[in-house]
């Protein structure tokens, strides 16, 4: 296992809150901040700090519009945040197979009876 692959995890995306919200954002091409919140069960304070990370570090973009007659916030990933989140799970999925290859030398017992 190379443990300069750790040191080449996006610390700004890592933490759990974050990597939630760049997981949802990825997923969609833009969320309400309403719907953001509801769907992560979070705080307003606790959204509101992490997306202001996200957005500092350049991996968020934040529009504020009206709709029927309402403020609406939307959230989308801007093409820097898709790409360093691209880069994230290209490192991440390294880990797992090199720890799942790991694992299998070094106690191929446990691998006998598992299916997948």
């Amino acid at each position: 296992m190379d443990p300069e692959a750790f040191r080449q995890l996006d610390r700004v995306i890592h933490e759990k809150g974050r990597l939630a919200i760049m997981s949802l954002l990825a997923a969609n091409p833009e969320l309400s901040y309403t719907d953001l919140r509801a769907l992560l069960q979070m705080t307003d304070g606790n959204l509101t700090t992490h997306l202001r990370t996200l957005q500092e570090a350049g991996y968020v973009v934040v529009n504020k519009s009206t709709f029927k007659n309402r403020p609406l916030t939307t959230l989308a990933l801007s093409e820097a945040g898709r790409s360093a989140f691209a880069e994230y799970l290209n490192v991440l999925e390294k880990i797992v197979q090199e720890t799942r290859a790991a694992a299998g030398k070094t106690n191929p017992s446990d691998q006998a009876g598992r299916t997948s």
